[in-house]
């Protein structure tokens, strides 16, 4: 197993052309410990001479035990979004995320920086669960991953907790709602497994045939079980370039193809609109597009000027004289009425 991490863990040399970074989605209940696991994964990747990225999306957190690369609470005051629209805890943390999303292509642009130094992209979510799964930034910020990245859902479960059965089922089936809400390839993370014995193969294997999940144990205190994390980790990016790659691409094909149609249908529909009102201004520039019609304005036929001009084009020697005609005859009636008057004395 350990031979078998040193090929897929970070630091291989010899590749020629850099892959591109992996990014694993960290998600779990409050306390399971998701921020211990990303330190402890941080670490070892550092000790295996490959710093990863590391992004923190959690904007209640007091302090983070690992160097963040990207911090969300740089960029959003988690208190003062509550402060300024009057929220509690979670609709801060909501809000928090959706004003960090519509910033989110900007993150997009210093992952792709750096996939040439960082082959993992770790992120750490926030500790309640149900903000960034059911949320629309939890799904925008997921998406635009892996439209472009491979990406991984890690779902962390503490193994103490779980010795309910009730407790148990309640995790596997959150576990699985996560699962078909990503669409990802999804990793179990099983933590604490230094507190119990849970990691007899038998029981891995029985979890993994029955609710057909990639199943690791691990111990984000004493560190253990991160050889075969890294090798399910390398087993869900070949499943995500085999399965879902593909099927991204389609739908963004289908997205495109979408938005190009809907795009020449409110063309049509202004060329129709434009077409109505040339119709009803002159019939001579009916057949004309909206193009067209930006294009000819003001090169229409000279009558049309002629008809549409506005006092500048008046042709002034034209006016006076028909003013100066009628003046000059009302004179000469006058003149020769006085005329006659005289002749009469």
């Amino acid at each position: 197993m350990a031979a078998a991490a040193a090929e897929v863990a970070p630091g291989a040399a010899g590749s020629e052309s850099p892959a591109p970074p992996v990014c694993v989605l960290v998600l779990g209940m409050a306390g399971s410990g998701k921020t211990t696991l990303v330190q402890r994964l941080t670490a070892h990747l550092h000790s295996q001479n490959s710093p990863p990225y590391v992004i923190n999306l959690d904007p209640a957190v007091h302090e983070l035990p690992f160097p963040a690369n990207i911090d969300i609470r740089d960029t959003v005051k988690y208190k003062e979004v509550m402060k300024q629209y009057g929220l509690g805890p979670n609709g801060g943390i909501v809000t928090s995320l959706n004003l960090f999303a519509t910033r989110f292509d900007q993150v997009m642009k210093f992952i792709e920086k750096r996939q040439n130094t960082s082959q993992y992209v770790l992120i750490d979510t926030p500790g309640q669960i149900e903000v960034f799964t059911w949320s629309a930034s939890g799904t925008i910020i997921t998406e635009a991953l892996a439209s472009t990245f491979p990406s991984v859902v890690v779902y962390v479960m503490d193994t103490s907790r779980s010795t309910n059965p009730v407790t148990f089922m309640s995790n596997m089936l959150y576990a699985c709602s996560i699962l078909y809400k990503t669409k990802l390839p999804f990793i179990l993370a099983m933590n604490k497994v230094s507190r119990i014995c849970c990691q007899c193969p038998s029981e891995q294997d029985f979890l993994e045939h029955t609710f057909l999940l990639q199943v690791v144990g691990v111990s984000a205190v004493l560190g253990t079980g991160l050889d075969e994390f890294f090798v399910k980790v390398s087993e869900a990016v070949d499943e995500y370039e085999r399965e879902y790659r593909p099927e991204y691409e389609r739908l963004r094909k289908s997205l495109a193809k979408a938005q190009s149609k809907q795009q020449k249908e409110q063309l049509e529909r202004l060329r129709k609109d434009m077409g109505s009102v040339a119709m009803e201004n002159s019939s001579d520039t009916s057949a004309l597009g909206p193009s067209d019609l930006i294009m000819t304005r003001g090169t229409l036929d000279e009558e049309d000027e002629e008809r549409e001009s506005d006092t500048d084009d008046i042709d002034h020697q034209v006016t006076e004289e028909s003013h100066e005609e009628p003046a000059f005859r009302n004179f000469m009636q006058e003149t020769r009425m006085k005329y006659q008057n005289r002749s009469s004395h």
